[in-house]
């Protein structure tokens, strides 16, 4: 088997991706992969070797995604708005042997083949996609490849089959707890998940339906549950490259969208678009919010305004991602509903007990969709998987007489921020880098645009003289834009408990 089969058996003429303007048919797309497929096998990349892409949400990505998933290499999704230094951290985790980018990451391409880092042999472009020419130093030995999807005289390759077992992805992601590790994702772990999606009822659609792929493909809500789902389907993927509501809403209506999936924080900004109506989603037959708890103002905002139904599902990285859903059951709008085919789950009390009904418990997930652990980190591995294929989320959850599942609290100071999960740690460590700077505490605070924001508090070293705004900038010049404290304030200690441990719930 091999995910990037996904595609293969679609009618050559129908749709497949729309971006602006450009429009590729399922036939279109497969001669791209192929030539995408043949280039990464003459440039000598091998079965399992990683692969980052760096890269929105374009047609280049998706060729560059089925191209190195169907030579059996390892996708690594990364965002091109991360900061040089967190691209290279990532690349180095990994030990990616080629990047692959978009006109987004053409500095950081250019600056790889200038200075690589260990391992690295090969720095491409995406296509079009690729504004400039990327000039290698003489000084390296990195190959500066012609850009993926062009035209190659290389000979054709065909698709790596490959166990299901066998990684296909490396999602970087928080965990359950810590700092960023890279979780491995199976071609079997995202097949199988795609099709729980496709068999649940209210998520189901016609394969000549438009998705509108407004979603980050580098998150594994917008890579899997999106794109791959609409892929697997053989529908229309719209694609979203910049997120304007009201720009969103107009392709909706222009596009014939029927099937909408965003966090809460998206909902709203469609609902907060002036002018604008039911005739506009008449369409959407499909709307799913996730990759944060809904809130049920926004749920009825939407309705209001469209006269759209949100449903609301629950997910994370290690489970491919989807998890439960609430679409097709008559569950509440702040439940997150029930598991979906073939998903078993448990909430387990602080005993290691199952919890009792309206009883909080710690949500356990077990299925074929569950990962196989953290890239060389045994150690979070073990933490995440106790053992008897199950996933232990860190998230608290409750079930009702009904069978509902209901969240009621999240991973352990995990702030959600656009949807995207900031752990206080990364932040805090970069923080501390600073010269002047004894200690750093983060924490998340309510944002009425965002849903949570980032703020800091820092110690300083005796006879420091640093202002908050400074600390501020010291953090954008490290960390991505949605990760910057929204404000630090300096103070002369942190709140610490008996044993020295940070008491993060008495700051704010």
């Amino acid at each position: 088997m091999n995910l990037a089969r996904m595609v293969e058996e679609h009618e050559a003429a129908r749709r497949a991706l729309v971006s602006g303007a450009d429009t590729v048919t399922y036939g279109e797309l497969r001669s791209a992969v192929a030539a995408g497929r043949a280039h990464l096998a003459h440039l000598g990349l091998e079965p399992g070797e990683r692969v980052a892409l760096v890269s929105g949400n374009s047609i280049g990505f998706v060729i560059a995604y089925l191209a190195v998933l169907g030579r059996g290499l390892i996708a690594v999704p990364l965002n091109p708005q991360y900061t040089k230094t967190e691209l290279r951290e990532q690349l180095s985790a990994v030990q990616a042997a080629a990047v692959i980018g978009s006109s987004e990451a053409d500095a950081f391409l250019a600056s790889l083949a200038a200075e690589p880092t260990d391992g690295l042999r090969i720095v491409m472009g995406i296509g079009a996609d690729v504004d400039g020419e990327i000039v290698s130093s003489p000084d390296t030995d990195v190959v500066v490849a012609a850009p993926l999807g062009t035209e190659t005289s290389a000979a054709p390759a065909e698709i790596v089959e490959m166990d299901a077992d066998d990684t296909a992805v490396l999602m970087f992601t928080s965990g359950t707890a810590g700092s960023p590790k890279a979780a491995m994702l199976s071609h079997g772990n995202l097949g199988i998940n795609i099709r729980q999606v496709m068999s649940q009822p209210g998520l189901s659609f016609a394969d000549d339906e438009v998705v509108l792929g407004v979603l980050p493909v580098f998150h594994i809500m917008g890579l899997n549950s999106m794109l791959g789902v609409a892929m697997a389907k053989g529908a229309v993927l719209a694609l979203v490259r910049d997120f304007d509501p009201s720009a969103v809403v107009r392709m909706i209506r222009d596009n014939s969208v029927s099937v909408v999936s965003g966090p809460p924080t998206m909902w709203a900004a469609l609902a907060a678009v002036p002018d604008v109506g039911p005739d506009d989603m008449a369409t959407v037959g499909v709307a799913v919010s996730g990759a944060a708890p809904l809130p049920v103002a926004v749920a009825d905002a939407v309705h209001r305004k469209f006269g759209v139904r949100l449903t609301q599902g629950y997910g994370l990285t290690e489970a491919a991602p989807a998890v439960t859903t609430s679409a097709g059951v008559d569950a509440p709008v702040s439940s997150i509903g029930v598991p979906l085919p073939g998903v078993e789950l448990r909430l387990v009390d602080q005993t290691g007990a199952d919890a009792l009904v309206g009883d909080p418990g710690e949500l356990w997930v077990r299925g074929p969709n569950v990962f196989g652990g953290y890239w060389e980190q045994d150690d979070a591995t073990q933490r995440a998987l106790p053992g008897d294929g199950w996933l232990r989320t860190g998230d608290i959850a409750v079930v009702d007489d009904e069978g509902f599942l209901y969240l009621v609290d999240r991973a352990k100071d995990l702030i959600i921020v656009s949807g995207f999960n900031v752990f206080p740690a990364e932040v805090e460590t970069v923080l501390n880098r600073h010269p002047s700077v004894e200690s750093a505490a983060v924490v998340g605070v309510p944002d009425p645009q965002t849903g949570e924001a980032v703020e800091a508090y820092a110690v300083l070293l005796p006879g420091a003289e640093l202002d908050e705004e400074s600390l501020r900038e010291w953090a954008s010049e490290h960390l991505a834009r949605y990760k910057w404290p929204r404000k630090v304030t300096i103070v002369s200690e942190l709140p610490r408990g008996l044993g020295g441990k940070l008491l993060r719930r008495a700051l704010g």
